[in-house]
């Protein structure tokens, strides 16, 4: 038997190039390298926009439909503008009225759909990740009128969550009739989840970055083109209804110092501490009334109860509570008065949240850290008034510190507070106290505020999005060569003997087949040639299956794996680009997995080398030979 042995060889750079294929080759399946977009592109992006104006108009409708149901509920009138509960004149009867609001949607939630239940942005992302953004057409129509009801009668809660999920469930519809795939439907519904936010915020950016970090769990072209356009157009759609005016105005600030910087990233980790609390809280009352002896049905009555308690109390907390932020960001309240707001406005949230009903977190959440950062932005003034810190700017970075640590979506959280309050001036502090919120959040809480209920059920949530290892390397990086390859015109008796000697290359399991000239005929395995059906005087080319499959050497591994799944291949032969005849090597899963062998090896050495640093620390007296060698040379010196 006569093995032929092949060496690699180079390939040509730049653009791919198309070869003339040899005779062996004419029907071969080659790698192809994946184009970044479309026209499958282009037909998602129109479907997106059609999902953003529907979106825009919805968001629209819900609002009026609140503000008609807080009207009814404790004015007594038909009317749908947008009012605050806050003056009403019900005295003790409002205990009552967030319980009844609780009770309507505990009966839809039970009878409609189970899945109205909670802020909407865990629910969408648990279709994502494990529904293949399949959400139940339903929820379209019960998500928001369920959230109009909750919120409506007095709920804590801010309408964008609702119109967040109801924009995902909008979008997810639209990829399902339209006969999509899960990729495809998956960015439908992140398209229709930030065109909801932008509808509801005017923030098209960070209803972008939000739709990133917290549903796409990408960041690819594909998927980011069609979600820009909707958020584009929600804004649009916005303007037409609100004009372009920021949600949260704030005037009149001056460029931050230095100090005044530091001190506001202090007051970001602050706020970060308090987010991590604040997660705490929520779920830790939810388990609360997972132990209760009632369905759960009512859980959301007994929450409006405390909800209508507060509301007594401190008639602010009920209801969306914009005007709210508003009035934090401006400075208009402040001391015991916003003390007293921010404390009750977590009560009632946390609690009516924990017991299941509808509605969004964003908005609490925002009330919550801009009150918290406006509260510490006058503390740090008086303590240190030569840091310079405004109690506006605080009261932002209390608001993106909050949302940052809660939900981990760190620059949807600072572009959201720079969109919204159109204060430029603010981003190097909202930066800062953003990221030192994120930061501590990341040391101190395992799950998000967005994530702890999924995990709860199972759902493995990604928490960092790096690019793909295999995308990243190509085959010549981890082809095996050089390459044993078989004789075409050899009979399968010389070969199999030659398998039997157990010489080097022998014990492989496929091999590349090549012609008198070197051309690649096809592979052949190690089964195929020992098949007993198979008379030891047949030629090796007479047992090839089909044409060969190969990738070329510049070809991502990505690609190779791709096509190796889809072929069901153990192994394909690596090719020249300039020579597509010519093989320069084999490429098997082996060398496939060996990639990630490499990643975990440094990976553990990485984890050595702090570990090292780490002792080294602790006992400085010891150098890096052992601790044996630090603890004599610790005597030698005098030390303990």
């Amino acid at each position: 038997m006569t093995d032929h042995t092949v060496t690699s060889g180079s390939t040509t750079d730049g653009l791919p190039v198309a070869p003339t294929l040899g005779p062996t080759l004419q029907s071969a399946h080659v790698a192809q390298r994946p184009t970044l977009v479309d026209a499958r592109v282009a037909l998602i992006s129109l479907l997106a926009i059609g999902v953003a104006l529907a979106a825009g108009v919805i968001a629209r409708l819900l609002t009026d439909l609140i503000g008609l149901i807080t009207n009814l509920s404790f004015y007594g009138r038909l009317s749908t503008d947008f009012v605050s509960p806050a003056h009403h004149a019900l005295g003790a009867w409002v205990i009552v009225v967030p319980a009844i609001g609780g009770v309507i949607v505990g009966f839809m939630a039970r009878y409609g759909s189970e899945g109205i239940r909670g802020h909407g942005i865990p629910e969408a992302m648990e279709q994502v990740l494990l529904n293949q953004s399949r959400v139940p057409p339903r929820l379209t129509f019960l998500k928001p009128l369920s959230a109009a009801i909750a919120i409506g009668t007095g709920g804590p809660f801010g309408a964008e969550g609702p119109i967040i999920a109801t924009g995902g469930a909008l979008g997810s519809l639209v990829g399902q009739l339209f006969k999509t795939t899960a990729m495809e439907r998956k960015t439908l519904l992140a398209a229709g989840a930030a065109a909801g936010m932008t509808a509801t915020f005017g923030s098209p950016v960070s209803a972008v970055l939000l739709a990133i970090e917290l549903l796409l769990f990408e960041f690819r072209p594909r998927s980011l083109i069609p979600v820009a356009l909707a958020s584009a157009v929600a804004t649009g759609v916005r303007f037409s209804f609100v004009g372009a005016a920021p949600m949260f105005p704030v005037a009149g600030v001056s460029e931050p110092s230095g100090a005044a910087l530091a001190g506001y990233i202090v007051l970001g980790a602050l706020v970060g501490v308090a987010s991590v609390y604040v997660t705490r809280a929520v779920y830790a009352i939810e388990d609360g009334f997972s132990k209760l002896p009632i369905h759960w049905m009512w859980w959301p009555a007994l929450g409006g109860l405390v909800v209508g308690l507060v509301g007594l109390v401190a008639p602010h907390t009920l209801g969306v509570g914009y005007d709210n932020i508003s009035d934090i960001v401006a400075g208009d309240v402040a001391g015991k008065a916003l003390l007293l707001l921010c404390g009750f406005k977590l009560v009632s949230w946390s609690v009516a949240l924990g017991s299941g009903t509808s509605g969004g977190t964003l908005a609490p959440l925002f009330t919550i850290g801009g009150g918290l950062g406006a509260l510490l932005g006058a503390g740090g003034m008086l303590v240190c008034p030569w840091l310079g810190m405004d109690t506006r700017i605080a009261a932002l970075v209390g608001m993106a510190a909050m949302f940052a640590g809660a939900s981990r979506a760190l620059l949807a959280s600072v572009v959201f507070v720079l969109e919204t309050t159109h204060q430029p001036l603010g981003l190097l502090p909202l930066l800062g106290g953003g990221t030192a919120a994120f930061f501590v959040s990341c040391l101190m809480l395992r799950n998000t505020i967005m994530t702890e209920k999924i995990v709860r059920r199972g759902v493995h949530v990604p928490a960092e999005y790096v690019a793909d290892l295999f995308d990243q390397l190509v085959a010549r990086d981890c082809a095996s060569a050089p390459v044993v390859a078989l004789q075409a015109d050899d009979a399968l008796g010389t070969v199999r003997a030659w398998l039997a000697s157990g010489v080097d290359g022998s014990h492989h399991q496929g091999f590349p087949v090549l012609d008198p000239s070197g051309d690649l005929v096809g592979v052949v395995t190690r089964r195929d040639l020992l098949h007993p059906a198979e008379p030891d005087t047949r030629r090796v080319r007479d047992i090839v299956k089909r044409a060969p499959v190969v990738a070329y050497e510049d070809s991502s591994l990505r690609t190779v794996a791709d096509l190796m799944v889809d072929l069901d291949l153990g192994r394909l032969p690596v090719v020249s680009r300039s020579a597509p005849n010519r093989i320069v090597g084999m490429l098997t899963r082996g060398d496939l997995l060996s990639v990630h062998k490499r990643r975990l090896n440094e990976a553990r050495e990485a984890r050595r080398v702090i570990q090292l640093v780490r002792r080294n620390h602790r006992r400085p007296e010891q150098d890096i030979e052992g601790p044996t060698q630090g603890r004599e040379m610790a005597r030698a010196s005098g030390g303990v």
